[in-house]
């Protein structure tokens, strides 16, 4: 018998699952290529003004984002009865970082030699508002091919390594969200978080056995520190506590 999930996660799960099904629509506002050779001709393109907006909600959002729309999110949820074991994130959660900054310092140089922005294009390489068409002077089979290799490299690492295994090593938008969601603890203002009771925990683990990040929730738990630069916000520990230890918060706290 299928273990039935609790209403907000049917929700959840149901978003996430859509926002992969989308991809097809959506893959140039995430792509890491498409703002590489916009950057060089200096125009501003939708996964510029993406991964701005993700930076922007990540002040206020955390990393919400990656656990409720995020494509890449739901592909690998999808195959977690291929592999549902726990990943050691601080053994590869570093990897994405020797992604992300070699990548960002490209475009920003690429930018610098174009002489800054000075055009916008927010669906450069797209027809008809779908990525997958690619755009008029290169051909459709190119497009095909960046979409299926990203498919196969985050359901690849996901099958094979564990849990959201991508999300943790070769995922180029969470870092933009990572040092958002740094800034806003250093400051403290409110923002969606987590909150425990650690008196009201039975110590099941239930929280740590489900989350699909592999955090160890319950030991956050137990010190009532819910911060973790892998949350994703999902409320998957929220909704699997059967004594509400832990809540969705929307607060100034750390």
């Amino acid at each position: 018998m299928l273990k039935q999930l609790p209403k907000r996660q049917h929700i959840r799960k149901a978003l996430i699952i859509l926002a992969f099904l989308a991809f097809p629509l959506t893959m140039n506002f995430f792509s890491p290529y498409v703002i590489v050779d916009a950057s060089s001709q200096g125009i501003v393109n939708g996964s510029l003004a993406m991964f701005g907006l993700m930076f922007i909600a990540s002040l206020f959002l955390g990393r919400a984002w990656c656990g409720w729309v995020c494509p890449a999110g739901g592909m690998q949820e999808i195959v977690e009865p291929v592999n549902n074991q726990a990943v050691n994130g601080k053994k590869i959660d570093w990897i994405k970082w020797l992604v992300w900054i070699p990548w960002v310092s490209l475009i920003v140089w690429l930018v610098i030699s174009a002489g800054g922005y000075h055009s916008v294009d927010l669906l450069m390489h797209t027809q008809g508002g779908i990525s997958v068409a690619g755009s008029p002077d290169r051909p459709i089979f190119i497009a095909y091919i960046i979409y299926y290799a990203v498919i196969a490299l985050f359901l690849g690492l996901a099958m094979l390594v564990g849990r959201r295994a991508g999300c943790h090593t070769i995922c180029w938008m969470a870092p933009f969200m990572v040092i958002g969601r740094w800034i806003r603890n250093r400051f403290a203002w409110p923002s969606l978080r987590l909150t425990a009771d650690a008196s009201a925990c039975s110590d099941c683990k239930k929280c740590t056995y489900n989350c699909p990040m592999s955090l160890d929730v319950n030991a956050m738990v137990q010190i009532e520190k819910m911060e973790h630069p892998e949350c994703i916000l999902c409320g998957t520990c929220v909704d699997n506590c059967s004594k509400n230890v832990i809540r969705y918060s929307f607060s100034a706290g750390k």
